[in-house]
């Protein structure tokens, strides 16, 4: 799948939140949906919106260490996942 595939998938909620649904990690989960009601937004928009804010906000930088890594991965579309909503968590991006 193409990077652009992979945005256009996660820009719609419930897409977010299957994929979030289908990495079985629940402390993730347990932290995106406290994020989710603190931000006053179901949690498969709060993942949209997370990778939609990586994709606005990240440095090139941030863009080469993704791609290079996504690289190297089995699943690029749920590493580029994971890693925007660490970014959003951590209070990287918003």
């Amino acid at each position: 799948m193409l990077l652009g595939d992979l945005i256009r998938k996660f820009d719609d909620g419930n897409a977010a939140l299957e994929a979030l649904m289908s990495l079985n990690d629940l402390a993730l989960v347990t932290r995106v949906e406290a994020a989710a009601r603190e931000n006053e937004l179901p949690v498969g928009e709060y993942a949209a919106r997370a990778t939609r804010r990586y994709i606005d906000q990240a440095s090139d930088e941030d863009w080469l260490t993704l791609i290079g890594q996504m690289a190297r991965v089995t699943d690029p579309a749920e590493y580029f996942l994971r890693q925007a909503l660490a970014q959003a968590l951590a209070g990287k991006f918003g």
